[in-house]
């Protein structure tokens, strides 16, 4: 285990930010809609920046943004520093949302030495799917999205798990062909976008509370927004959102919360 310590933190963090400003680069040349969200966003109403302790960066689009950013990457992302990954060109990539990694780093979590793919420093490009306006029909969905997220996360899961017991339904989980499992997942795609919905979700991400989504217009509506001296498109309603995601979200977490990622291996320069 690696045990990173401010400086390697803060190196860690200013790799992303260049992430970061790649996003805003492609998305601006190509008016593509993005948004920093999460603890990004967070970081950047409390601190002006990353929130101090943490590890990664999160910008969403909704689906139709996303499919256009991922279109841009294939020409217009500097493939000299950065490589875009999601389950359409990574083989076996396990994720339902892309991640941008910067080439010539190495950040390998912990349990997932053994992803067959390049894991360099990344931050999440999280794509925004319709869910139902019904909260019963909500709830149901969450649910499907509950069962697709695990058996996607089964090739981890059966590694991590704690639970002898939890390791062994991982471990039938991953025998589900990986190939069915994006197929249904594109199925779900298509029915959430069929018709523009009051809530947003990520399909294959955890949602908040017990709300199962969040609201699109708060993705719709962006505003300049300071992060690290640099300005990005924000969610321009963030005291809204934020109250939402995080509650109080002024207040700091007790000491004991503020936990970064367990980290295996790392490096954060070019060899």
């Amino acid at each position: 285990m690696v045990q990173l310590d401010d400086k390697m933190l803060r190196q860690l963090q200013m790799i992303q930010l260049e992430m970061l400003v790649e996003v805003d680069r492609i998305c601006k040349k190509c008016g593509i809609h993005y948004n920093i969200i999460a603890g990004t966003l967070l970081g950047a109403v409390r601190h002006g920046g990353y929130i101090p302790w943490d590890d990664d960066a999160d910008v969403a689009f909704l689906r139709s943004e996303y499919e256009r950013f991922r279109e841009a990457c294939k020409t217009e992302l500097d493939k000299t520093r950065f490589i875009f990954q999601d389950h359409r060109n990574t083989r076996g990539y396990r994720w339902g949302y892309g991640k941008l990694r910067r080439k010539n780093t190495l950040f390998l979590r912990e349990h997932q030495e053994h992803l067959p793919y390049m894991q360099g420093v990344f931050i999440d490009i999280f794509p925004l799917d319709g869910v139902p306006d019904n909260y019963f029909l909500r709830s149901m969905k969450n649910f499907e999205c509950f069962c697709v997220r695990k058996i996607l996360w089964s090739r981890v899961g059966k590694v991590a798990e704690k639970s002898y017991w939890k390791r062994k339904v991982y471990r039938l989980l991953d025998r589900i062909p990986e190939k069915l499992v994006f197929r249904y997942y594109h199925i779900m795609i298509h029915r959430a976008n069929q018709r523009e919905t009051r809530m947003v979700r990520i399909l294959t991400f955890p949602a908040p509370n017990e709300e199962y989504g969040y609201y699109r217009c708060w993705y719709e509506n962006s505003a300049d927004t300071v992060f690290e001296g640099i300005t990005f498109q924000g969610i321009k309603d963030y005291d809204s959102y934020l109250n939402f995601k995080f509650g109080r979200y002024m207040k700091l977490p007790p000491v004991e919360m503020r936990k970064v990622h367990p980290v295996s291996e790392l490096r954060l320069w070019e060899k």
